[in-house]
């Protein structure tokens, strides 16, 4: 039963990392792709997107291969391993809190609002001080980004879990609190914020980036609600 449920989350997970790379070739990888050129030194020549394109992977070429399968490789073996691994974290934070799911539409929607909640506390919440960047763009040192991500990840989720699912108003208002405490601590800045990269470039990727992942995470709440609707209640207990 373990390995149904394991089963069930893969499958959801599997299933949403892939349909993610067309949504992220139609939405963030061309804005991804300019800001390189930006980065570059190439956005100023007069040769065309198209030139642009073809020295960027010349220039980058040997990086990719070393990676075995190009930029569209290795997109999607990236979108399945993080989508079988979101998957397997929102099955478990499911069945910890005691969120069934019953059979039928009840079920999907349930996993729709997980969902949304998982996009709430791993990108939204994160992106209030630390919006998504492009290439090019400053950024602060990797390890305190990652450090100050995870903790406002955490913290955002156990506010979501006070708000949502515990019927005190202190719970709730405890919620609110840890939601807010990581931006009104402060997030790492870079020591220089001089960027080729234009502001508008940066700024649509942000909320591209922000849209193409609501998608991702809708998606992977909706499957999981669906295939864990599927396996025996005993399974659960």
């Amino acid at each position: 039963m373990i390995v149904r449920l394991l089963l069930a989350a893969l499958a959801a997970g599997l299933i949403a990392g892939l349909v993610m790379t067309p949504a992220q070739y139609v939405k963030t990888i061309p804005l991804i792709m300019q800001a390189e050129a930006y980065e570059n030194g190439e956005a100023g020549h007069s040769h065309g997107a198209a030139e642009a394109e073809a020295s960027h992977s010349h220039d980058h070429g040997e990086g990719e291969e070393q990676l075995w399968f190009g930029r569209f490789g290795n997109t999607i073996l990236a979108n399945l391993v993080a989508g079988g691994g979101f998957a397997l974290m929102l099955a478990a934070v499911a069945l910890l809190t005691g969120i069934e799911f019953p059979a039928g539409r009840e079920a999907l929607m349930r996993g729709l609002f997980l969902g949304a909640g998982a996009w709430f506390a791993v990108q939204l919440a994160p992106s209030f001080s630390l919006p998504p960047a492009v290439p090019g763009f400053p950024y602060a040192d990797l390890g305190d980004r990652q450090s100050w991500w995870m903790i406002t990840v955490a913290l955002t989720g156990l506010g979501l879990w006070l708000i949502a699912l515990r019927p005190e108003m202190i719970a709730k208002a405890v919620g609110v609190v840890l939601i807010a405490a990581p931006h009104m601590w402060g997030v790492p800045v870079p020591e220089d914020i001089y960027s080729e990269v234009p502001a508008y470039i940066a700024s649509a990727y942000a909320a591209a980036s922000l849209a193409t992942t609501l998608f991702f995470w809708l998606l992977l709440g909706g499957l999981l609600g669906v295939f864990l609707s599927r396996v025996p209640r005993d399974a659960e207990a």
